[in-house]
């Protein structure tokens, strides 16, 4: 089972890249974020004549994310107890028998902000959520984008990232919350090159000076942990002409 991940940054205009995406790697599920279209804009029968089911959450012009599956889509959830927030972050369904938990995680604007102190608050929420749906569901990946790196060699300079926002330790450490309850991310389970990252500022050249950070993650339990063998970051669809400031991250699993 091959499953993947990748912040589009405006599906209206990304659609294209995504459907050539899917027609050459041929993923069983996609997870999107920031498709930032409302749902009676989400491009259904495109997706469908690519031949992949959907369920999708969006909103005008910020955020949405949105699921997509060779099979069918199963208790889709758009909302989670205990976190009334009317911005369109979180969905979850299960394909084929594994859960799946699409997040767009808050960016947070600047440690000590109001905006950050929502985003720890958020994460503590959600992780309450993980830990229900993992106690319900033994097949289970975490994906999306974090917003987070999990350590200093996910950042192509750790000495100007120090303690900023995407890098504090708060957050870093409500990521591992998240990894206690018995996750893997899957990327660190094999050698990887160094100064591998899956997102890049569009401003200095980021992607061409490689000044990027790794925080579109795949976190699978152990049933899922134990069957991966393989995860990458594909960087070519950022190498296209008006490309997501992000890369599609993609996980394969053996049944």
């Amino acid at each position: 089972m091959k499953i993947a991940t990748w912040n589009v940054n405006s599906l209206k205009v990304r659609l294209p890249q995504v459907l050539d995406w899917l027609a050459a790697q041929q993923p069983d599920v996609l997870a999107l974020q920031e498709t930032k279209l409302t749902d009676d804009a989400f491009p259904v029968e495109a997706i469908r004549e690519a031949g992949y089911h959907c369920v999708y959450s969006g909103q005008k012009t910020y955020n949405g994310v949105a699921i997509l599956a060779r099979h069918e889509l199963l208790d889709p959830l758009t909302d989670i107890d205990g976190l009334d927030d009317p911005q369109r972050r979180i969905l979850a369904a299960t394909v084929d028998g594994v859960r799946v938990i699409n997040l767009y995680v808050v960016n947070g604007s600047e440690v000590g902000s109001e905006k950050y102190a929502y985003k720890l608050d958020w994460l503590g929420k959600v992780t309450g959520f993980i830990a229900g749906e993992m106690k319900r569901h033994e097949k289970l990946v975490v994906l999306g984008d974090f917003n987070i790196a999990p350590e200093d060699r996910d950042v192509h300079d750790p000495e100007a990232w120090h303690e900023k926002i995407l890098c504090s330790t708060p957050e870093r450490e409500a990521l591992k919350k998240i990894l206690d309850l018995g996750l893997s991310d899957c990327f660190r389970r094999f050698e990887q090159p160094e100064q591998s990252f899956s997102w890049w500022d569009y401003r200095a050249a980021g992607f061409r000076r490689n000044l990027g950070l790794r925080i579109d993650l795949i976190l699978s339990s152990p049933a899922l942990t134990e069957t991966c063998t393989a995860c990458i970051i594909d960087v070519e669809p950022r190498r296209l002409e008006r490309p997501s400031d992000h890369a599609p991250v993609v996980a394969e699993f053996v049944s």
